[in-house]
């Protein structure tokens, strides 16, 4: 075989590669865009978020779930949540956008009606095929809620910082609260967990959603501070967080690890800050 065939197989051969990637992401990204795309609205959103949410905590009914889920004491701890989902897709250039909420804890220990949140971005790089990933931010001190209650961007790493949250149960988790970073991060792709980063990342107060819903220009502050009654919409969400600050461990074994961008364990104790925000 000539220099010239071995050349043009291994270009027909790459080509066909890259069908099949562009293939699979966009069967993954279908899959999902259901979900989506409907969040666009809040009621969507609502829908979407407790969707998202109930994947990442533990099942009353299989108290062993924990050993995998956002810890039962980061939850009661939280003063806010936020959970949104980002696609991402590209061939060359690469872009993302998503999409979701945020909702604060109120001083008798309900939560705030939802304030919808937006982020986005484009990039350049050997970008092919689409995934979606999604994400919950547990906000662990009132200036993290206030950084979204203000209006306008929270840029995760300039406004606040963030640390990929702990997973599990036992007193390492504990620890890890004793101290907490303004932020935990959580993310989820392709159903496993994975520490993927959102440093840099700038979620934007979706006022045009806000308003749709909620009849008048009502800014985030009122939202959250709890000026605005939490609509029925939302009540999935709040029946999912309440069943899950309520779950018994007791007999459920001690462990907790913080995931890596790969998807490996890592122990609580290593440094786990939140920097690359190209990973996600």
């Amino acid at each position: 075989m000539s220099m010239l065939d071995k050349i043009k197989r291994g270009a027909q051969k790459a080509g066909t590669q890259a069908t099949a990637l562009v293939k699979e992401g966009s069967s993954r990204v279908a899959s999902g865009s259901r979900d989506f795309v409907q969040g666009f609205t809040l009621p969507g959103e609502a829908e979407k978020a407790a969707k998202i949410l109930e994947s990442f905590l533990a099942n009353p009914s299989h108290p062993e779930s924990a050993l995998n889920s956002i810890p039962t004491a980061v939850l009661q701890h939280a003063r806010g949540l936020a959970v949104f989902q980002v696609l991402k897709a590209g061939f060359m250039f690469s872009g993302k956008a998503g999409s979701g909420l945020v909702i604060a804890r109120l001083p008798d220990g309900s939560w705030s009606a939802p304030s919808c949140i937006a982020t986005g971005g484009l990039g350049w790089g050997l970008q092919i095929g689409a995934d979606i990933t999604d994400f919950v931010i547990v906000l662990n001190s009132e200036d993290a809620v206030k950084a979204f209650s203000i209006g306008g961007n929270v840029t995760i790493g300039g406004n606040i910082s963030a640390a990929a949250g702990p997973i599990g149960t036992g007193g390492s988790v504990q620890a890890t609260l004793a101290h907490p970073a303004p932020m935990f991060s959580y993310s989820k792709s392709k159903g496993l967990f994975a520490g993927l980063s959102l440093e840099g990342t700038v979620l934007i107060e979706r006022k045009d959603a806000n308003r749709d819903f909620y009849g008048s220009p009502v800014p985030a502050r009122d939202i959250l501070g709890g000026r605005v009654p939490p609509p029925e919409v939302a009540s999935r969400l709040y029946e999912i967080i309440e069943a899950a600050e309520g779950l018994d461990e007791t007999g459920v074994p001690q462990a907790a690890y913080v995931p890596s961008a790969t998807g490996q364990h890592m122990d609580i104790g290593s440094n786990h800050m939140v920097f690359d925000a190209e990973a996600h």
